[in-house]
């Protein structure tokens, strides 16, 4: 490259940034130092804009290109969007449904208990009209919620990662070379 635009961002592969060139790590510089650059970014990134600016800040950031494609999110010079973890809401997550437990021989109980599941069958000599079976049928009064154990759990509520693909390089913004024009 001869000669890059001044506010030229490039990857670079090694762990430093070449001459004339600096990290895109949020940092602030002195506008007295680099006019030229804080000319053309202003405080877009950050500080006082009376004596320091910021540069971009790539550090665990993925490029995107401002403005809006159809049917996409409007997205503005400087914006930093996204998050690294997500936790699903209730209405995010797909229609499913839980396996419903319960006990594979007769009821010996009348009443809901909160460590009872549902029973295979009447016991004869406790229910004879069916009143042994631990939950109310559907439509009697009054309901009563079934045991906790009769449906399993999932989930942890704990954000699941939401990274794509990734590869880590040195975005560097260059402090010096041409002005670019219009």
């Amino acid at each position: 490259m001869s000669q890059p635009f001044v506010g030229s961002i490039m990857m670079f592969g090694g762990n430093f940034a070449p001459q004339g060139w600096s990290t895109c790590a949020g940092q602030i510089l002195s506008i007295a130092d680099y006019d030229a650059l804080f000319n053309l970014i202003g405080t877009t990134y950050g500080g006082d804009g009376i004596t320091g600016f910021a540069l971009p800040n790539m550090q665990s950031r993925v490029p995107i290109n401002m403005g809006r494609g159809p049917g996409l999110t409007l997205r503005t010079l400087g914006e930093a969007a996204g998050a690294e973890t997500v936790s699903l809401t209730q209405p995010q997550l797909p229609m499913h449904s839980h396996m419903l437990m319960a006990y594979n021989g007769p009821g010996n109980q009348t009443a809901l208990g909160s460590s009872n599941t549902l029973a295979n069958q009447v016991i004869p000599s406790i229910g004879q009209s069916g009143n042994a079976y631990v939950y109310a049928p559907g439509g009697t009064q009054p309901q009563v919620a079934m045991s906790p154990v009769s449906v399993g759990t999932a989930g942890y509520s704990q954000g699941h990662n939401n990274i794509q693909p990734v590869l880590g390089l040195l975005f560097c913004i260059s402090l010096f070379g041409l002005y670019p024009s219009a």
